[in-house]
């Protein structure tokens, strides 16, 4: 990057409660040529045996790839007479609060639009003698890289080189767009490109666009029409047109770095004079009606078509755009509310309605624009972009070649899919009391997870966790005893844990300070003065263990040992999303990268702790699936499902609504199972309660009730008391709440052997078991509209669940496509009519639940 500006707003408060969108590089434009002596006519090049690449010269020239047993139907093109590759250098300005990151597109020093194409070559074979052949990239032929780009490819590959440029504007209409044209003379700043085509596999093509260094003339003055004057940059803000083809000298500035007050810290890095390309753009073809889906865990929107998605690991936030807690949440604390983007886990990954899919690899920042009707934009940080386009023709067929690329899960152990999973705080007594309620209304349970497992302080916002991971046993005296007493009722213990630290100096009876040890080792993430990096977290500060560092893993792994010697069987590995990105880290890799990969490498050091020690059992005990370890986080980004066991959604409010409620948790939930997280579920009842004098957000019975009634029909069925216990209802507040749990999780444990089978296929082929109508019924044009309404888990069985407040009957949509009869499991009604919606009723306790009546969807014997 030419400079990174970060503003650290974590201790400002009464802050502006509308906050804007953050800027960025608005939609580049422009026009394509290419040379018609080496490109002449139509020609159809070979992409290793099973795809081919069309060159079509017509308006202004295109290219489309498409595989060779389906010839007609593109799965990539670029649009007629338009640049598909864009480059442009910017500075980046970054907002941090308490996990919460705003990415803004600054001062943009330089924007390159146009594009040429020089020529298309084959490369036959792999062939480390090839020369290069443009001096404009650092080595081999135009910065190919043999040992990695094409180790694995399969031939022949395509190389496409030119240039891109800027040059003065001269506007006119092409089509209905009014592109920035470019003037036949030497242009002022040019780069050249090339774009790598190559077949990774039989369902894969493989891309990889490189920049060179850009060139450009200096010239004393520039043109105000350009976008500058008197040698300094406009702000981006200040345009408002959607085409930037402009270029400058660049000034040379020095970094610095500004302490604006005790709550606020200016950061600038890499000075402008650094001239390489900082942002590479993408721009392919797509139809008015498509619809794509996927992206990772996202709460708000299924299809996003018509938006701007940032790819990006942070706090989801509170509210998301519900009101009235995004007012308050942004007004007490600098952008907490998040906005319907926020997420824990995004992918740079999709699916789209007209069976195209694509994404990409590396961890760099990116966004995908698809408010254009007609096309998709990715723009990415850095000077290159690479990534798979893949071949399926259905929306599972891509899920199972995606996560046969990513990585998919092991499957899960019989116990934790076998009854409820009990989430409560309290100590020792408590639990035992509660266990006793369990016993007297026949609850089936799997384990009971607790949080607080390692004590609790007063904080100014409340009760909060000793951020040390040992037993407070004080708290839970008897700790042994207790996992003792519950395991031979066939019952596990959870426990919970992440990746930070907080400082113990005020703690008492402490046996570890694993703060001061890890300080010690060396192994936590540092500042830019080479200090422990202290993160602001809700009440206190932390440090971060610098999962770089070569000793950190097996530091770690002895946390989970100890609870695991004792008898604790998983275990909730919490956070991930708040690597500063001006991190120091051992690896020395630019920490604006590490941020979306921390995540990842959190749930891997957690996987190999798993693994190394059921590699350590013996005979019977190895191979029981009673004895198997389980850890669930809510952090991740594209690789997260090879190494992460189970995912939880993270911390929707206690609320009805749609952006952060029980309704986002349905989204959730199916767009991450696109994106490949296979198992994942939502606190049953929400997490964040509120209890401000102007806004509170309290947990009652009848959201309860229904959340319950959602969780059964997910992959694991886990309670949770929320932030605020004392004020929310909780599945043992009364006889009505214990009955109607007890009878969900029952419901939930009779179709365990259907369960079951969804596991051992997620396994195999990275299906979710909960799934959006699309992945079974992509040609319904009926279901692109279904949101959070309805689901199915598997292909057996429908869920409408009931998701509004005193709401008593729900409308169902039955989808056209496979002939068959839906039955209505409480009264044994048929509903055989197709691509029609009806009104069930679904009274509390009898949710709208149907399994496909022509399929017996019946225990095995």
């Amino acid at each position: 990057m030419a400079t990174l500006r970060i503003t650290r707003k974590h201790h400002k408060h009464f802050n502006n409660p509308f906050p804007s969108a953050p800027r960025s590089l608005p939609l580049l434009l422009g026009a394509l040529t290419f040379n018609p002596q080496t490109l002449p006519s139509f020609q159809i090049f070979s992409i290793g045996p099973d795809f081919e690449l069309i060159w079509q010269p017509k308006n202004g020239g295109s290219l489309s790839i498409s595989h060779k047993s389906q010839p007609s139907i593109s799965i990539w093109s670029t649009i007629p007479g338009q640049a598909f590759v864009s480059a442009a250098l910017a500075e980046t300005e970054v907002e941090e609060s308490r996990g919460s990151f705003a990415i803004r597109d600054a001062e943009v020093h330089l924007v390159c639009n146009q594009q040429t194409i020089d020529d298309i070559r084959v490369i036959k074979q792999f062939d480390n003698n090839i020369e290069p052949k443009d001096h404009g990239f650092s080595s081999g032929f135009v910065g190919l890289d043999h040992n990695t780009e094409l180790k694995d490819a399969e031939f022949p590959a395509l190389i496409i080189t030119g240039r891109v440029f800027s040059v003065k504007r001269k506007k006119k209409k092409i089509q209905t767009y009014e592109i920035s044209q470019f003037v036949p003379t030497t242009p002022p700043c040019s780069a050249s490109y090339r774009v790598l085509f190559y077949q990774k596999s039989s369902n894969q093509v493989g891309f990889h666009v490189k920049l060179a260094k850009p060139s450009f003339e200096f010239h004393q003055r520039t043109s105000k029409s350009y976008g500058i004057h008197n040698g300094f940059p406009r702000k981006l803000g200040r345009f408002r047109r959607p085409l930037l083809g402009w270029c400058r000298h660049f000034a040379k500035r020095r970094a610095y770095v500004t302490v604006a007050s005790t709550n606020e810290e200016n950061v600038a890095m890499r000075p402008v004079e650094n001239k390489d390309f900082n942002r590479v753009v993408l721009t392919y073809s797509s139809e008015r009606s498509e619809k794509f889906y996927g992206f990772g865990e996202q709460f708000s929107h299924m299809n996003f078509k018509g938006k701007r998605v940032p790819i990006l690991v942070q706090e989801q936030g509170i509210g998301r755009g519900d009101q009235p807690i995004t007012f308050a949440a942004n007004l007490v604390s600098y952008r907490a509310a998040g906005d319907w983007s926020t997420t824990y886990a995004p992918s740079p990954f999709y699916i789209s309605s007209k069976m195209r899919s694509l994404y990409l690899e590396g961890y760099s920042y990116s966004v995908f624009d698809l408010k254009r009707h007609d096309r998709v934009q990715i723009q990415m940080h850095g000077d290159s972009i690479q990534g798979k386009i893949l071949f399926g023709n259905t929306p599972l067929e891509f899920i199972e070649h995606f996560t046969r690329d990513i990585g998919r899960p092991p499957k899960l152990p019989d116990w934790i899919i076998s009854g409820a999973v009990i989430g409560m705080q309290g100590g020792t007594d408590f639990v035992r009391h509660v266990w006793d309620k369990l016993r007297t209304y026949d609850v089936p349970v799997s384990a009971f997870w607790l949080q607080d497992w390692v004590g609790q302080r007063k904080t100014v916002i409340g009760s909060q966790l000793w951020w040390n991971w040992e037993v407070d046993m004080t708290r839970y005296p008897g700790w042994q005893q207790l996992i003792r007493d519950l395991s031979a009722c066939h019952i596990k213990v959870m426990t919970y844990c992440n990746p930070c630290l907080a400082p113990m100096d005020e703690r008492p009876n402490k046996r570890r300070d694993l703060f001061e040890e890890a300080k010690k080792l060396d192994i936590l993430v540092k500042d830019k003065d080479g200090k422990p990096y202290m993160v602001p977290n809700t009440a206190f500060d932390v440090g971060m263990l610098d999962l770089t560092h070569p000793h950190t893993s097996s530091w770690f792994k002895k946390i989970p040992k100890e609870m695991v010697n004792d008898g604790v069987r998983g275990w909730m590995a919490d956070f991930g999303e708040g690597l500063p990105v001006d991190a120091s880290l051992y690896s020395s890799e630019d920490p604006f990268s590490a941020h979306n990969r921390y995540p990842e490498l959190w749930a891997k050091i957690n996987r190999e702790f798993v693994d190394e020690w059921k590699s350590t059992r013996e005979g019977r005990e190895r191979e029981d699936p009673e004895e198997s370890l389980v850890f669930f986080m809510r952090a991740g980004f594209r690789n997260s499902p090879k190494w992460g066991l189970l995912f939880w959604e993270g911390d929707q409010m206690v609320s009805w609504q749609a952006n952060d409620g029980i309704k986002s948790a349905v989204v959730g939930l199916l767009s991450s199972g696109i994106s490949g997280y296979a198992f994942n579920h939502s606190d049953t009842g929400g997490y964040c309660a509120v209890s401000f004098p102007f806004c509170k957000y309290q947990r009652t019975e009848e959201l309860l009730l229904r959340w319950m009634e959602l969780s059964a029909f997910t992959t694991v069925f886990r309670t949770h008391e929320g932030n605020k216990p004392s004020i929310n209802s909780q599945f043992y507040s009364n006889h009505r709440t214990l009955s109607h749990f007890a009878r969900f999780a029952k419901v939930y444990k009779a179709w365990k052997f259907y369960r079951t089978q969804l596991v051992k296929e997620a396994s195999q082929k990275g299906f979710p078991v909960c799934r959006h109508l699309f992945l079974h019924y992509p040609d319904d044009e009926n279901v692109h509209n279904l949101s959070y309404e309805q689901f199915l888990v598997g292909e057996e069985i429908l869920v409408a669940p009931v998701l509004d407040k005193g709401k008593k009957n729900v409308k169902v949509y039955f989808p056209m496509g496979k002939r068959c009869s839906w039955k209505h499991i409480w009264t044994g009604n048929l509903y055989t009519e197709h691509g029609y919606e009806a009104q069930v009723e679904a009274s509390i306790g009898y949710p709208a639940i149907f399994v496909k009546a022509d399929r017996s969807l019946e225990k095995p014997s």
